[in-house]
């Protein structure tokens, strides 16, 4: 893992409140090269404070793997096409990774 900073492996979360959604936004994330792969759960059992109010809910969590150079690009695009008023979209770069994974990552990307 001697790659620069903006080539490293990056995992992006978000969730959805429909698998349909989650499964368009992966899907286009996919098309854009946005990401190199997207895995989605179902049966996540969210609660939360949303406009003073404690909600529960059954979300949908989509992951994608890129690359710490890609975040602006893809932060933007989920923001911009996510049902959700006010998506969560967080990142976290992994410490270890597989290094040829972690290369295909980067080409699915570019």
């Amino acid at each position: 893992m001697s790659q620069n900073i903006s080539s490293e492996l990056l995992l992006v979360v978000t969730t959805f409140s429909k698998l349909e959604d989650a499964q368009a936004m992966g899907r286009q994330l996919l098309e854009n090269r946005l990401a190199a792969c997207v895995q989605i759960q179902e049966g996540i059992h969210s609660i939360y404070r949303w406009e003073g109010k404690i909600c529960e809910e059954r979300e949908v969590l989509l992951s994608a793997k890129t690359v710490a150079g890609g975040w602006s690009a893809i932060s933007f695009f989920i923001k911009s096409h996510h049902p959700y008023d006010l998506p969560e979209v967080l990142a976290f770069i992994p410490q270890k990774y597989e290094e040829q994974y972690g290369k295909w990552v980067e080409a699915e990307v570019k």
